[in-house]
């Protein structure tokens, strides 16, 4: 099918808010589907992608195409007005994506000579497709595939880093890029202006502390609060400073910033031209606790009752599709139906079985399905190859993932 998320006739509302409804509808419209199965519901996946439109307040948003890893889901996406562009995880991905779009940034640096080779040799890829880069040995890569008199211009966006450097407590946020302060942005701008072979179009600025981190959990909320508080203000003005040292050498096509978590916050930003987001559309359990907004469970996957060791414990066929980052509890698939089920602290989630204590194990049997959600975002999209596309106890269509089609890119 093709998928229209404007054109979709509504089921009930949001049934999400009803757990047992919700849940019950999604097991009825699976139920003739073998085996483990991932599932999209319709009409989360559009509150979904409406809400992330009203909260970056008419600033652009470019779809993180890591996040979705579904082709379809990525396309009707970005037929919704509000959203513009994808940004790409690998240049194999944005190369193949670039058949059909056209505005594709590289969201990290490559190094992949096999792609870099087709980019370079094509001067309609070349325009579509901008790298990203924060260090002129990446540069260097390019020009060790092809001379720049020999090949197409290459378009670039420099990635800068946004982690808050703060005054007692140091690096907060992740580890990305080595510019940090205008003055060393500038200076990598300038010498990519340079050097013939490149145009430098755009900045991007991911404030991982921010986006990436909630702040409506429980304890440590108030100290994680400040910390974002200290880091927005810090990070305006930094940015504003990176961006007008920028605008001095070159024209700059964009000026990227955010995630699905910091949507209000970057979009606010002067200096911003577009935001990032692609969690906040399939929306994993990790965007369960922000307190600016609370997403519905678009995506989801159940599996099957295998056996029972004990009366209190069900023993479910996979399960261990863990979100990347810290080896943690957070990072693995949250069972939520039927309700208080829970992971073993031994074992958690297996690659091949998952054991789950509580309750309603007592009431389950071998063949019966519990309902996970993952924990971001792209991880469930590498483990399965379609998604089953619901609208409330119907199913309505089927949509493949990148591993449906026969693509893995990392």
């Amino acid at each position: 099918m093709s998928l229209d998320l404007l054109g979709l006739r509504p089921h009930h509302g949001r049934d999400w808010d009803d757990p047992a409804a919700f849940w019950t509808a999604r097991s009825a419209a699976v139920s003739a589907v073998s085996g483990p199965v991932a599932a999209i519901d319709l009409d989360a996946l559009r509150f979904n992608a409406m809400d992330l439109v009203v909260r970056s307040a008419g600033v652009p948003i470019r779809v993180a195409s890591k996040s979705i890893r579904v082709r379809e889901v990525l396309d009707a996406t970005l037929a919704i007005g509000g959203y513009r562009g994808i940004l790409a995880f690998t240049l194999p991905e944005a190369l193949w994506l670039a058949r059909e779009h056209d505005d594709i940034v590289l969201g990290y640096p490559s190094v992949d000579r096999a792609a870099l080779e087709q980019l370079v040799g094509d001067d309609d890829l070349a325009h579509r497709i901008t790298l990203m880069v924060d260090d002129p040995a990446q540069l260097d890569a390019v020009d060790a595939v092809a001379a720049p008199a020999s090949r197409a211009r290459i378009r670039v966006a420099i990635d800068a880093d946004a982690s808050w450097r703060a005054p007692v407590l140091g690096h907060i946020g992740v580890r990305r890029s080595p510019v940090h302060e205008p003055a060393e942005v500038v200076r990598l701008a300038r010498s990519i202006v340079a050097r013939p072979g490149f145009e430098l179009v755009g900045l991007m600025m991911y404030e991982a502390q921010i986006a990436g981190q909630p702040d409506h959990t429980g304890s440590g909320d108030g100290v994680i609060r400040w910390m974002q508080h200290q880091s927005r203000d810090e990070l305006v003005a930094r940015r504003g400073a990176i961006v007008a040292g920028l605008r001095e050498i070159t024209h700059l096509e964009f000026v990227n910033g955010g995630g699905t978590g910091s949507l209000e916050y970057t979009a606010a930003d002067p200096a911003v031209t577009e935001t990032t987001a692609g969690s906040g559309l399939l929306a994993g359990h990790l965007f369960d606790g922000y307190r600016a907004f609370m997403p519905a469970p678009a995506a989801a996957f159940a599996l099957e009752v295998v056996r029972k060791p004990l009366e209190d414990i069900a023993v479910v066929l996979g399960g261990g599709w863990i979100a990347s980052g810290p080896p943690v509890a957070s990072r693995q698939p949250r069972p939520v139906w039927p309700t208080g089920l829970k992971t073993l602290a031994r074992e958690g989630a297996g690659e091949v079985q998952t054991p789950l204590q509580g309750e309603s194990a007592r009431r389950l049997r071998v063949g019966d399905r519990v309902w996970f959600r993952h924990a971001k975002s792209g991880e469930l999209s590498e483990r399965v190859d379609r998604y089953q596309l619901t609208l409330g106890e119907s199913l309505v269509g089927e949509a493949a993932t990148y591993r449906g089609e026969g693509k893995s890119f990392l």
